[in-house]
């Protein structure tokens, strides 16, 4: 990875988008601080708050506020860095960062503060984007795990797999200089031991990174069941509103129709689909075709039957959502169904009515369940975690297997190049092996002023 230097200082509005009571202007760069010094007309001393009035050009007031110097290497950025907090009047902000600019800033680029903070090593990627995390987080328990990437919980994670593809790469590539040695003299069979427990520690750091993904994407959750089973109708009570038509005839829905709703903070992306049944006009089979994709992409299948017959589509719904990570079976309009018909409930398995609200508390929780990767409400050392970094996940776990493979068949220098990309995979999730572009992409999806 190439490193930009950033020999030029930066501004920007640190603060929310509109008014509030502080706003604060930060700047970054060699000349932080005597741009800071030269608009609060005194000296700053370092990591002091000190009261200025902030002035134009002219020598006008703009503001009266108070000024904060943070000298590198000791700050985020790892850069001078220098605040002006003054009253959070939006004019008086913009008024703030161009007379900034006059004096030899230039506006920064969304993220540029936490993209120079890690080219200077004081984040890595996983860090700077659990940034962004914190700040979109949508209730506690994500802001908790966002905190926790932000500290470190899951760059450490990382770290310590690597250090162990890095002792397992110098061991096999070692060996392949002394191709003529019996393989048993070489250590091999210690590396296969090894790598087994790193392929274990990697398919625990998968599901817990899949749980963070959750945490700070929400679920996808896509409704599936035969005809009149009352999907629609659930997805109208999930939502608390008539978002889908409902109807006693089959084949209502033909379309997708998707609903993103909030449960005990818990994000929820609901996609109702038609239902499935042999049959049906054109239009309809197309609405189940594309119920059939909507699967593919899908966290988890609620797989919704009617009470009153159970047994009714349940084969054809397994055979169709056999794929997806997770299932929940939901059996609705249990208001009308005979308990003693139908028995109890399975583990698996939540009833409902989406009429009357009854047994709703209970799928709510079988929904945050599920959000959790099965794991209580509160998990210890839980942390936040992208699809990026759940999809490098995966492919070092699969070039980690190959690699176990390659080693039991003795192809010593194919296990050798899977380690090797494994390795490189998982170097890309805290940045040791990414592209610029890649930078780029991550960073430009920041707020301004971070």
């Amino acid at each position: 990875m190439s490193e930009r230097p950033a020999n030029d200082t930066i501004a920007a509005i640190a603060t929310a988008p509109g008014a509030g009571g502080v706003g604060i202007v930060r700047l970054s760069g060699p000349r932080a601080l005597a741009i800071a010094e030269a608009i609060g007309g005194r000296a700053l001393l370092a990591r002091r708050a000190t009261r200025a009035l902030f002035s134009d050009a002219a020598g006008e007031t703009i503001d009266d506020g108070i000024a904060l110097a943070f000298p590198g290497p000791h700050s985020f950025t790892g850069e001078d860095v220098a605040e002006l907090q003054a009253h959070g009047s939006p004019v008086l902000l913009r008024r703030l960062v161009e007379r900034c600019c006059e004096l030899g800033a230039r506006p920064a680029r969304p993220g540029e503060f936490s993209e120079r903070a890690f080219l200077n090593g004081k984040l890595d990627l996983v860090q700077a984007e659990a940034i962004a995390d914190l700040i979109a987080a949508a209730d506690l328990r994500a802001a908790r795990a966002a905190r926790r990437s932000l500290e470190g919980a899951f760059s450490h994670r990382i770290d310590a797999v690597a250090a162990t593809l890095l002792r397992l790469r110098i061991h096999v590539e070692a060996a392949i200089d002394f191709v003529d040695e019996p393989i048993e003299t070489l250590g091999i069979d210690r590396v296969r031991v090894e790598l087994h427990g790193l392929c274990d520690a990697l398919r625990q750091l998968l599901a817990e990174a899949e749980r963070g993904r959750r945490l700070r994407d929400g679920l996808h959750a896509v409704l599936l069941g035969p005809p009149n089973a009352g999907k629609s109708s659930l997805l109208n009570a999930l939502a608390g509103d008539a978002r889908a038509i409902v109807a006693d005839v089959a084949g209502t829905t033909r379309d997708v129709l998707r609903e993103t709703v909030r449960i005990d903070g818990l994000e929820l992306e609901l996609s109702d689909t038609a239902g499935l049944r042999e049959g049906g006009d054109a239009i309809e089979r197309e609405g189940m075709r594309r119920a059939h994709a909507e699967l593919a992409r899908a966290d988890v299948a609620l797989l919704v039957l009617d009470a009153r017959d159970p047994c009714a589509g349940r084969d054809a719904l397994a055979a169709a959502s056999a794929g997806v990570p997770a299932r929940l079976w939901i059996l609705n309009k249990s208001d009308l169904a005979d308990p003693a018909a139908i028995g109890e409930a399975a583990a698996d398995e939540v009833r409902v009515s989406a009429l009357t609200g009854a047994g709703m508390e209970e799928l709510h929780m079988a929904l945050r369940r599920l959000a959790a990767g099965g794991a209580p409400e509160a998990v210890e050392g839980e942390f936040s975690a992208r699809a990026r970094q759940v999809g490098e996940l995966r492919t070092t776990l699969a070039h980690a297997e190959a690699a176990t493979a390659e080693l039991a068949a003795e192809r010593m220098e194919l296990a050798a190049e899977e380690l090797r990309l494994a390795h490189r995979a998982l170097g890309r999730i805290t940045g040791q092996t990414s592209a610029d572009e890649l930078l780029g992409h991550i960073f430009s999806s920041f707020c301004i002023g971070k």
